[in-house]
């Protein structure tokens, strides 16, 4: 599937929504609606309780809202896992683990060209989810190649579901770790993440999407065989604009690229207005086609989205509605420009 830019809009998945139906709805209201992660309704909505769903080794409390892993559990359960590993069916996101995917399921699609799911990716579970001794599980050698090939079965059983109720539909993974590994003090090294990941993303089902609203390594990003790459780029876009050599690169192989530009923290919100927010897009653009980037082909290799997620704001889901409602003023735009 060969997915079109042309400034349509989407959204990180975590949002701070207590109704599922609420959020819901405001997703639907993008050019590409995604099912919402609600952690505020239930701890299994958060996304690394989703994947966690029949790991080995894990230990989830939902009432400490807490998640661990135990070496020792970890091979007491594997005998049981290993059977399982060819079943797709094993692998799917339960309504258990998440009401508000399978909410998601049952509307009505048939007036989008795409629909969007999402998983935490195998770098960021893996350094999240800590033993006892607070080592985190990606450390063990044991452990690490069974994470990564599990979240890309997770992602397998999860963009079948989502294909059998539309033919557009993609997923990605938020990968809020990758920031970590390039870090000297964390255990993970550079180098074998970056072989890691190349190798994950081979069993990455469909178009192939990361999103991140950190700083990492964009050159590794972006010499990655990625078809999305999601970004908050109100935050990080002048560092991201330097990378001029590599986003050209991206683009011309037919990358995505999603640029997070509204606000969702209410201070920041308050701070902005569409004007603004296109005058920062305009200046990054800009920027990017003095080092010979076509605007032309930005513009139709974009996605336009909030900048990042948002569960802190004393207003609740009142902000981050706003932003959606700003990203859409900036879209409309620039789509009269392509």
């Amino acid at each position: 599937m060969k997915l079109e830019g042309n400034c349509q809009t989407t959204a990180m998945g975590i949002m701070p929504h207590t109704d599922a139906d609420e959020a819901l709805e405001l997703a639907l209201t993008l050019d590409i609606p995604f099912w919402p992660q609600l952690p505020k309704v239930d701890f299994m909505e958060d996304m690394y309780a989703q994947v966690s769903e029949h790991f080995p080794g894990i230990i989830l409390d939902s009432q400490k809202r807490a998640i661990s892993f135990s070496i020792e559990k970890f091979y007491e359960d594997f005998e049981e896992f290993m059977p399982c590993w060819e079943d797709e069916a094993f692998f799917r996101l339960s309504s258990e683990y998440s009401a508000v995917f399978h909410k998601f399921l049952e509307r009505d699609f048939s007036g989008y060209k795409y629909i969007r799911g999402q998983s935490i990716g195998p770098v960021s579970y893996g350094l999240k989810i800590l033993d006892e001794t607070n080592k985190p599980m990606i450390y063990y050698e044991e452990v690490r190649q069974i994470i990564f090939d599990f979240v890309a079965k997770k992602l397998k059983a999860q963009l079948s579901e989502m294909q059998q109720v539309h033919p557009g539909a993609f997923v990605w993974v938020d990968e809020p770790g990758l920031e970590m590994i390039f870090m000297a003090f964390t255990g993970y090294t550079s180098e074998r993440a970056k072989e890691d990941y190349r190798t994950f993303l081979k069993n990455f089902p469909g178009p192939k999407g990361v999103h991140l609203c950190g700083n990492p390594d964009w050159s590794f990003l972006l010499q990655m065989e990625l078809d999305v790459l999601s970004l908050d780029v109100l935050a990080r876009g002048h560092i991201f604009s330097r990378y001029a050599d590599e986003v050209k690169a991206f683009l011309d192989r037919g990358g995505i690229i999603s640029w997070g530009i509204t606000p969702t923290l209410a201070e920041e919100y308050e701070r902005e207005n569409v004007r603004s927010m296109v005058k920062m897009l305009d200046d990054l653009w800009t920027s990017l086609h003095r080092a010979g980037i076509a605007r032309e082909q930005i513009l139709k290799q974009a996605w336009l989205a909030p900048a990042r997620c948002c569960l802190v704001n004393q207003d609740g889901e009142e902000t981050v509605a706003k932003s959606f409602r700003m990203l859409q003023e900036v879209a409309e735009h620039y789509k009269s420009r392509i």
